[in-house]
C-alpha cells in the first residue's frame, strides 16, 4: 500500500469541491432527503461537507495542537440565507480554495492535531479528499446524477478506511468494533474493472487479535466483486449489495456483520 502524493491529495480536495458545487448549482432541491443519509437534507449535507472543510483549514493554519470546537470555526456553519443555492455555492467555493491553500502550504509533515494515530497535516489531506469524496457521491445519489472517481483515488480510499477501521478496534474507540474479533472469517473485495497495476483487491481477515488486512487476490469466506467504484460505495455503505453489477459470493451474513459495525456514523 502506497499513499497518493500530498498534492494529488490536494488537487481532488478541490476537484471533488468542484464536482459537488456543481450539483449545489444544477437546480437540486436543497430540501431533498439524501437517501444514504436519510436524517439529512442535500442542504445539510452540503453544511456538513463544507463545515468539515473549514474545520480542516482552521487545524491546519493554527498548527492546532489540540481540537478546535466545531462551533468556533469561523463561517464553519456556512451563509446564514437557508435554502439559497448561490450563497451555498459561493460559500463552497471559498471553503475549498481556503483548505486547499493551507494544506499545499504545510505539506504533508507539519504536527497538527487529529482524531487518529496519525498526528500530521497529512493525515488531514488523505481524510478530506476520501470524505468528501463519498459526500459527493451521497449527493449525486440525491440528485439522480451519475458519479465517477478517479481510480487511484478509489483504491486509496478502500485502503485508508481499513486503515481507520483498524485503529478504532486497535483503540477502543468505538464499542462494536470490538465485535469484529472473531476466528476464520474473511471478506475478499475485488474490483473487476481496474488496470492489473493498480492491484485492486483485498483480503480482510477478522481474527481473535483484530482485523487485519492486505492487497492481493486470496480466497475468503465471502467475495464482493464489481466495478470499482461500486465495491467502494458498497463497503462505504452507499450502496446496496444488490446493486446490479456487484457480485456476493459465499458467506453473505459475513459481508454484512462487517457492514453492520465497521461504521463510524
Amino acid at each position: 500500500m502506497t499513499l497518493l502524493a500530498h498534492d494529488r491529495y490536494c488537487d481532488e480536495i478541490a476537484h471533488q469541491v468542484g464536482r459537488l458545487r456543481a450539483i449545489v448549482t444544477s437546480g437540486t432541491d436543497l430540501s431533498a432527503t439524501v437517501p444514504t443519509c436519510p436524517d439529512w437534507t442535500f442542504e445539510r449535507l452540503v453544511r456538513h461537507m463544507g463545515g468539515a472543510l473549514r474545520w480542516v483549514d482552521a487545524l491546519v493554519r493554527d498548527r492546532a495542537r489540540e481540537n478546535i470546537p466545531r462551533e468556533k470555526v469561523p463561517y464553519g456553519a456556512g451563509p446564514e440565507e437557508q435554502g439559497d443555492a448561490g450563497a451555498l455555492d459561493a460559500w463552497l467555493a471559498e471553503t475549498g480554495d481556503l483548505v486547499v491553500a493551507a494544506l499545499r502550504e504545510a505539506g504533508p509533515d507539519v504536527e497538527v492535531w487529529t482524531w487518529a494515530g496519525l498526528q500530521n497535516t497529512g493525515f488531514w489531506a488523505r481524510r478530506m479528499t476520501h470524505e468528501i469524496t463519498v459526500h459527493r457521491a451521497d449527493a449525486a445519489l440525491t440528485a439522480g446524477l451519475p458519479y465517477e472517481v478517479a481510480p487511484e483515488v478509489a483504491a486509496d480510499a478502500v485502503d485508508e478506511w481499513l486503515q481507520l477501521v483498524e485503529w478504532v478496534q486497535r483503540t477502543g474507540a468505538l464499542p462494536q468494533a470490538k465485535e469484529l474479533r472473531g476466528p476464520g472469517r474473511s471478506i475478499h473485495l475485488h474490483a473487476t474493472d481496474a488496470d492489473p497495476d493498480l492491484n485492486a483487491e483485498w483480503l480482510v481477515e477478522l481474527g481473535e487479535e483484530g482485523v487485519s488486512w492486505r492487497r492481493g487476490h486470496e480466497k475468503a469466506t465471502v467475495a464482493l466483486r464489481g466495478p470499482l467504484t461500486s465495491v467502494l460505495l458498497a463497503f462505504y455503505r452507499r450502496l446496496p449489495l444488490d446493486t446490479p453489477g456487484l457480485e456476493v459470493l459465499g458467506e453473505r451474513e459475513v459481508l454484512e456483520f462487517w457492514l453492520d459495525r465497521a461504521t463510524f456514523g
